[in-house]
């Protein structure tokens, strides 16, 4: 019997039941896409970073994890003292340059043959690599986002590089230039941001930093195979408030509407429910009515939040293909959970409203 009655309720206003379950569904939206957009982008971030292959990164003292905004105060000759150490097989400097024209992005300018050395070098899919001053080197996500093909100039930090080559992305940066031309450009000259070393075998990746740590006491000395796991909401200042903030805006959509809803269903619903009631149903049954209700209405929308979510995201990624949108089934079911508890939590009130209602004055209602 209460089955036939929700299905009823819901379709007799199908209007204000398909508003009902698109607020559901934006609240899930909004959640699953803010973390995921957050959580994407650092993980896909920190892979890139540990592609590079090298076992060890030096930054200058009290240095970011983000290493675009790290800035380039190391004198590059501290390479030549970190290739004396021992068990370091390569080092290689790097000025890092955040850029924002045409999007937001980290330029890296290396050495090649000391990046190679510690990476192991690029895969090429078109093209060579750096031979001049004003080489550029495009991974294949870039070059798909920014239509750029080997032979193409392209416009960066005013100044002409020439695309001689699409590599493989997954080598920390989308974007490589010499680094020298990159620090006549900045006015970084001599300077480096980060230092990436490669030690002879995995297993001496602490005496070497220990030996960094003496030789450059108040740097900062990070093993690369740690750097996923500090790429996280609670290792950024801010990040992780901005996401419990969009969290509560979404669940304050969500129970709002679901008040609105299920407070005009009772009002509409005035003499139905006196009917129920002087035909014996409780008080409970009516509050157990409405509840349902809502959590049908909730299940409804969390599955149409669903799938806004990833259609959502195929359009992003169709028009920005280097955006990274992590859904996980962890956060789609965090998501479930939040937007069922608002809608319960919503229809509350409405429900003791109902079931507090006089039969006699309810059946006379107009």
């Amino acid at each position: 019997m209460m089955g036939e009655l929700i299905v009823r309720n819901l379709l007799h206003r199908p209007l204000r039941t398909i508003v009902g379950v698109m607020a559901v569904a934006v609240e899930v939206a909004l959640v699953v896409l803010i973390v995921g957009l957050t959580s994407g982008l650092l993980t896909e971030t920190a892979k890139r970073i540990e592609g590079i292959g090298a076992d060890i990164m030096l930054q200058p003292p009290a240095a970011s994890i983000f290493l675009g905004f790290s800035g380039s105060p190391m004198p590059i000759k501290i390479a030549d003292k970190l290739a004396l150490m021992k068990y370091v097989q390569g080092v290689a400097p790097a000025l890092l340059q955040f850029n924002s024209t045409g999007g937001v992005e980290v330029i890296y300018g290396i050495q090649p043959e000391s990046f190679r050395s510690v990476s192991g070098g690029f895969v090429f899919l078109q093209g060579h690599d750096m031979q001049g001053p004003d080489d550029l080197l495009v991974d294949d996500w870039a070059a798909k986002a920014k239509h750029l093909q080997v032979g193409d100039t392209y416009n960066l930090l005013n100044h002409d590089w020439h695309v001689v080559a699409i590599i493989e992305h997954g080598k920390g940066a989308r974007l490589f230039v010499p680094i020298s031309t990159l620090q006549d450009l900045v006015g970084a000259h001599d300077k480096a941001s980060i230092f990436l070393l490669k030690c002879t075998r995995p297993e001496h990746t602490e005496d070497v930093m220990d030996e960094i740590r003496a030789v450059l006491p108040g740097y900062t000395v990070r093993p690369l195979k740690d750097f996923l796991s500090l790429m996280t909401s609670t290792n950024i200042p801010g990040l992780e408030t901005f996401i419990h903030a969009m969290i509560w805006l979404a669940i304050a959509i969500g129970l709002l509407v679901i008040f609105l809803t299920m407070y005009t269903t009772v009002i509409e619903r005035t003499r139905d429910i006196g009917v129920l009631k002087s035909l014996g149903a409780t008080r409970s049954f009516i509050v157990r009515a409405l509840l349902t209700e809502s959590a049908a209405l909730c299940i409804f929308g969390i599955a149409a939040g669903i799938g806004l979510s990833y259609a959502v995201r195929a359009a992003f990624l169709a028009g920005f293909p280097t955006l990274s949108i992590l859904i996980t089934t962890e956060w789609m079911l965090r998501a479930a959970g939040i937007a069922l508890a608002g809608a319960v939590l919503g229809a509350s009130y409405p429900a003791w409203v109902a079931s507090r209602k006089d039969p006699v004055e309810a059946l006379s209602y107009d």
